[in-house]
């Protein structure tokens, strides 16, 4: 019994051996984010998140050794997601709702827009459809994940490993630059909470960086953010699914979809759900109390370390390197999201 306990303990001490450097590493980026930001706010209102993410840029050449990359991938895959569903405590259904068929609709039609983009940026520029096609879903769902999902539907050809890896790299420094600059922009539009956290959630590619930039503005914004991004990653399927299709059609012969269930987004409606259904519970709101406050603060933790791996994981240097060639058309399918739900949530503020 002794040996079969040790041999299956084994794996486990080894994994955490692995994770322990980069992990350690985030958390020391989220703790002086956490920390300064009190006194950071005496001269510029800067959030922790942003904090988090500028000390992670600055200690990038440190963090790029190999010991740290599998500690801070756990950090912003794994922990993000499972921070993030724990948001659902903060939210009640009522709040996603309010957000309306209207919202949804610009959403879905932005997305649907953002992919018909990537195919016709690619033509244009003279490179594949299958590039379009990983462009174009990348930055109308949820960047990384993704243009891995469409990777499955998208026909070989020459040079597709090189552009999967491209569009990774290239959504995620877009989206972490949008988590800069959008939210200082939706105070120039004069938009309102609830519209800012659509905006966010609705233009930027990647989960993290919707997180930072909604929670970054306030706590409703973020709330409304999250809603918004969850709402883009559970159209993934119908999504990789239609790029398959239109494969097809055109008589190219590629994989089966393979489209991760976003089980984060499920527990994050499931608490929701009880967020909205214990106010009828009143004996149970004591014990509820503590649990949602200690969940909460977890939560804030596992988005700073998550951010903060994000930080960690960017490189000035590569962003720079990229190819314009390739570029051009990320930042065409990343302006065409930001132009429909922008001006759309304009429009809706005039009517």
């Amino acid at each position: 019994m002794t040996v079969e306990n040790s041999s299956t303990s084994r794996p486990a001490v080894a994994l955490a051996a692995e994770y322990a450097p980069g992990v350690a590493m985030s958390a020391l980026v989220a703790a002086i984010g956490y920390f300064t930001a009190p006194y950071v706010a005496h001269v510029l209102p800067i959030p922790n998140m942003v904090i988090a993410l500028v000390v992670g840029i600055a200690l990038n050449p440190i963090a790029a050794r190999p010991a740290m990359q599998p500690g801070m991938a756990f950090c912003v895959r794994t922990l993000l997601r499972w921070a993030v569903a724990l948001l659902g405590l903060r939210v009640g259904l009522a709040d996603i709702a309010a957000l309306g068929a209207q919202t949804a609709t610009l959403i879905v039609v932005a997305m649907a827009a953002t992919v018909a983009a990537g195919f016709a940026l690619a033509r244009i520029s003279g490179q594949a459809p299958g590039f379009g096609a990983l462009v174009g879903v990348g930055t109308a769902v949820c960047g990384a994940s993704a243009t891995l999902a469409c990777s499955t539907v998208v026909p070989e050809y020459r040079g597709k490993a090189a552009d999967i890896a491209f569009v990774v790299v290239a959504v995620n420094a877009l989206a972490t630059l949008a988590m800069l600059i959008y939210p200082p922009l939706c105070i120039l539009l004069g938009f309102d909470a609830q519209t800012t956290g659509v905006m966010l959630g609705g233009t930027i590619h990647d989960v993290a960086q919707v997180v930072g930039a909604g929670y970054a503005v306030s706590v409703p914004v973020g709330n409304t953010a999250v809603i918004v991004k969850l709402f883009r990653v559970f159209l993934l399927l119908p999504v990789v699914l239609s790029v398959g299709w239109h494969f097809t059609r055109l008589g190219l012969k590629h994989g089966e979809a393979r489209v991760p269930v976003p089980v984060f987004g499920i527990v994050f409606l499931i608490l929701c759900a009880l967020n909205s259904a214990i106010v009828y519970l009143p004996s149970l709101l004591p014990a509820y109390a503590p649990i949602k406050s200690i969940l909460s603060e977890v939560s804030t933790w596992g988005l700073l370390l998550a951010i903060g791996a994000l930080g960690l994981g960017t490189s000035i240097k590569t962003i720079i390197g990229l190819g314009w060639r390739h570029i051009t058309t990320v930042l065409g399918t990343t302006a065409v999201i930001f132009v429909i739900v922008t001006g759309g949530l304009l429009l809706i503020r005039v009517g």
